[in-house]
């Protein structure tokens, strides 16, 4: 058994991880990570990353059947939905050789095991039950992330009720598929599998399909997948799934009671973070509906105990965990000039047409006490969303009258998931309508309809 010394050790390698140990060894700390599976986490290996090489798969095949339309012909259109999985593993695996590089470069030492803090500078890192190593610490950063979370009485078995991990690599598409949970990863996952052929079923018990989503937007989303061919039923509740040869799934709404059957129903109700079996009790360290508690540093009740990402709770997002793990690593040196801003956080949903927000939305802005100013610009009307054959779309931005201050900013269509990263830095800048407006945006562009948006909010957009 051997004892490791280092200054700062990270559990957990995903994007909360393995970021805030570079940024430790950056700092000039000696710095170790603990890793029991695969190096960049849940969010490289089976989430965000994979997933966007699959919905990319569906994204092209759905271009391929538009393709007459720019005077492009073909014969016979297929697809091979293995290789389709297959690439989507290989671009994962190539991103955890990518962690693999960066450690050695930023000379972050990888303890392989499952770790277990047994005071607030010392942890023991067993494998296969027994303790392999024991490490002395200053501090410790936990990034254990999250795992997908089930309704209550409903067993996740992996065959007929699948996580969105058994999703991205079922060796059979499935003809009929029942996603229990909208937000972002069910409607992903729904877009995939329709793309495809796939017969779809979303069920959401709030009343809008992305709950945490602008209404307006959301409204005009769920029309687009409807066309599509996907069934969304919201303001319904799951009472119960039963496994058999299918899974039926009892559900209720306004319509009453009804039983739903598919070959695979797909758990997207939300996550939960991985705080079991840390020693995290016993050392004291404050824990609240799952998730362990930190200010916006990241720091824990417990001095010298920090915590990032899914397991410190929502926004359960890979970006948010990466920002969080700079922020504790800078803290831990001295270096924090802010802490983390939950305020100015892009959402990101990645089905076609896309959904990327930003602040808050037109509804929480009124019930703040804002007196408003709303613009709006369609994507139709721009020489660039024709010219790609993308005219679906909108982008809408949220001002406060009194200042032109941006409060919000939401946007659906093609290449949503980009463009929103302007309008976080906008918000970032505290920037007004007339600065965005007077922003010279390249033509053509999607960008531009950023700009004609915010003119529209005080009548002088020019191009509606």
């Amino acid at each position: 058994m051997a004892e490791k010394q280092f200054d700062v050790t990270v559990v957990g390698s995903g994007p909360g991880g393995y970021v805030a140990a570079i940024r430790a060894a950056q700092l000039g700390m000696k710095v170790g990570i603990i890793e029991r599976e695969r190096l960049g986490g849940i969010c490289l290996n089976w989430g965000c990353i994979p997933s966007k090489a699959l919905l990319k798969s569906a994204e092209l095949y759905q271009a391929f059947k538009k393709a007459d339309e720019f005077g492009i012909t073909y014969k016979d259109l297929g697809y091979d939905f293995s290789k389709i999985i297959k690439r989507s593993r290989g671009v994962a695996d190539r991103i955890s050789k990518g962690v693999e590089y960066l450690m050695k470069k930023n000379k972050i030492e990888v303890v392989w095991g499952t770790a277990k803090l047994t005071a607030k500078n010392s942890i023991e890192v067993s494998k296969e039950g027994k303790v392999s190593d024991t490490i002395k610490t200053k501090f410790i950063i936990i990034a254990t992330g999250g795992r997908p979370r089930s309704i209550a009485g409903v067993n996740i078995d992996r065959k007929k009720v699948i996580t969105s991990t058994e999703a991205m690599t079922l060796p059979e598409q499935p003809k009929t598929m029942l996603v229990i949970g909208g937000g972002a990863i069910g409607v992903e996952f729904a877009y995939f599998y329709n793309a495809f052929g796939t017969n779809v079923t979303v069920i959401e018990m709030m009343p809008s399909l992305l709950p945490k989503e602008d209404k307006e937007i959301t409204k005009i989303l769920e029309s687009s997948l409807k066309k599509q061919g996907i069934e969304i039923l919201t303001n319904t509740k799951v009472e119960s799934v039963t496994v058999g040869s299918d899974v039926s799934v009892k559900v209720s709404g306004k319509e009453g009671t009804k039983e739903l059957k598919g070959d695979v129903a797909l758990m997207a109700v939300g996550v939960q973070g991985n705080v079991e079996n840390l020693g995290l009790e016993s050392l004291g360290v404050k824990i609240e509906r799952g998730s362990i508690v930190v200010d916006d540093y990241g720091k824990t009740n417990v001095e010298g105990i920090y915590a990032i990402g899914d397991v410190a709770g929502a926004p359960w997002l890979a970006h948010s965990a990466s920002s969080q793990g700079i922020i504790a690593a800078e803290h831990i040196a001295g270096k924090a000039h802010h802490g983390f801003d939950r305020k100015n956080i892009p959402s990101c949903t990645y089905c076609q047409p896309q959904v990327a927000s930003v602040g808050m939305t037109e509804e929480d802005a009124i019930a703040a006490g804002y007196k408003v100013k709303v613009g709006r610009f369609p994507y139709r009307p721009l020489g660039k969303a024709m010219a790609i054959g993308e005219s679906e779309g909108m982008v809408k931005l949220v001002f406060d009258e009194k200042y032109g201050e941006l409060l919000g900013a939401h946007i659906l269509g093609a290449e949503a998931t980009e463009l929103i990263a302007e309008l976080v830095l906008a918000r970032a800048l505290e920037t007004t309508n007339e600065e965005i407006h007077r922003t010279m945006h390249a033509h053509p562009t999607l960008a531009e309809a950023i700009m004609e948006a915010a003119g529209d909010a005080w009548g002088v957009a020019i191009n509606i």
